[in-house]
């Protein structure tokens, strides 16, 4: 039953990612076959999601689309997001200080997770979306987190696991990302150079929550990152004592 029922939630979750892929009505058959099901399952969703009020119907040509019922919902959870409602004000004036985009994460699992991204100020700037996963070892947060752990923790994690090359200048060796992290952790900031993103540098930092560690980054393409790393660095660590301080006083 377990197994079923996550089956399902991922085809609901798998059915508003093609719509948001397509950006334009979509009709069932295009629908089952941009999800992977047979026709009859996609119905027995989209029946469920219409009476609910998260889809409608168009009669020419025959096709679904999504209500804003879904956008609302998810908009009313996350403006009360206790922790986010609080971070996101120190986040955008770091990204007004800096010009550039400003990243809140946290681990999950082997990975980081965006919890937050405050989009920078430039026409050619690095993107992302909240929700993205990225890898541990050569995204800046993920750099940051790991340089949270004792080197023992550190070593004990890297031990039984390979690194992919996610670009041509990622950390593969363990040797190579441990000394690096460590080095990092003594100047109090972590910085990655192209080695998530080719061409994309940034600069991120650790901080405690109450009993959560999250990291906050700063990235931008290299030729406006490299030459100001140390004044980035700056600005990113007086932030998070901020929040830091805030959250502490609740």
């Amino acid at each position: 039953m377990t197994g079923v029922t996550v089956t399902a939630i991922a085809r609901v979750i798998d059915i508003f990612e093609a719509f948001q892929a397509s950006q334009r009505p979509l009709s069932l058959t295009e629908l089952a076959e941009a999800v992977g099901v047979p026709k009859s399952t996609c119905h027995a969703i989209v029946s469920t999601l219409t009476a609910r009020g998260y889809l409608y119907t168009l009669s020419r040509p025959r096709a679904l689309y999504p209500t804003r019922r879904m956008f609302d919902v998810m908009h009313d959870i996350s403006a009360k997001d206790p922790f986010i409602e609080r971070a996101t004000p120190v986040l955008e004036r770091l990204r007004d200080a800096t010009r550039e985009t400003v990243i809140l994460g946290k681990r999950q699992g082997d990975s980081v997770i965006y919890l937050q991204v405050v989009e920078g100020l430039h026409p050619i700037r690095y993107s992302a979306k909240p929700g993205e996963f990225k890898p541990l070892h050569s995204s800046s947060i993920g750099k940051a987190l790991l340089g949270s752990l004792k080197e023992p923790e550190l070593r004990a994690w890297l031990k039984e696991r390979t690194l992919p090359a996610v670009t041509a200048t990622t950390k593969t060796a363990h040797e190579a990302l441990v000394a690096d992290v460590l080095d990092s952790r003594k100047l109090g900031y972590f910085v990655t150079r192209g080695e998530n993103v080719s061409d994309v540098w940034a600069v991120a930092a650790f901080l405690q929550l109450h009993n959560d560690t999250v990291a906050v980054a700063v990235a931008g393409p290299q030729h406006r990152i490299e030459s100001s790393v140390a004044e980035v660095a700056r600005l990113l660590v007086a932030s998070c004592s901020f929040l830091a301080r805030q959250v502490e006083r609740g």
